[in-house]
């Protein structure tokens, strides 16, 4: 599957974790974990620093959400990825996203590696804003200049 095919396919799936959200209110992981909820996606925070985020449940490792989720999107520093898709692989999550808006974002070439090898399909980057075609301009404008310059996927 294409990185176009398999962002159009997570973007159809509601059931998701969030991985990394941030306690704090006015963080772009926060944002983005609000942005899921409000377009009705039953997104479930995955926190090691709150036990609930906006009136979501939050959880410390995604084998510990029920019922599980149909994929992750991964919003961790990068050396902190790796044990995360660690923990999808156990958690049997078959599909992972590593966000990036700006620099490497939680993309981690050895993350990649473990993905590719266990079968999970995954999104080694983007963000999600910049596939959603009501998003707001500053969002277009950002996925029109990654388009321009390394090959965005749509």
């Amino acid at each position: 599957m294409s990185t176009d095919e398999l962002i159009k396919d997570l973007l159809k799936r509601k059931r998701m974790a969030v991985v990394g959200v941030s306690h704090e209110e006015r963080s772009t992981s926060r944002a983005l974990f609000r942005e899921f909820l409000k377009r009705g996606y039953d997104a479930v925070p995955v926190s090691l620093n709150a036990e609930e985020l906006d009136g979501h449940r939050c959880f410390t490792r995604v084998q510990d959400i029920a019922p599980p989720v149909d994929w992750a999107l991964v919003m961790t520093p990068p050396n902190q990825t790796e044990k995360v898709v660690l923990d999808c692989a156990a958690a049997g999550i078959p599909r992972v996203w590593m966000y990036r808006g700006g620099g490497q974002g939680a993309v981690s070439k050895a993350a990649i590696g473990f993905c590719k090898a266990k079968g999970i399909q995954v999104v080694p980057g983007y963000c999600p804003y910049m596939f959603w075609k009501d998003a707001s301009f500053f969002h277009r404008l950002h996925g029109f200049f990654v388009k321009l310059g390394s090959g965005f996927p749509l």
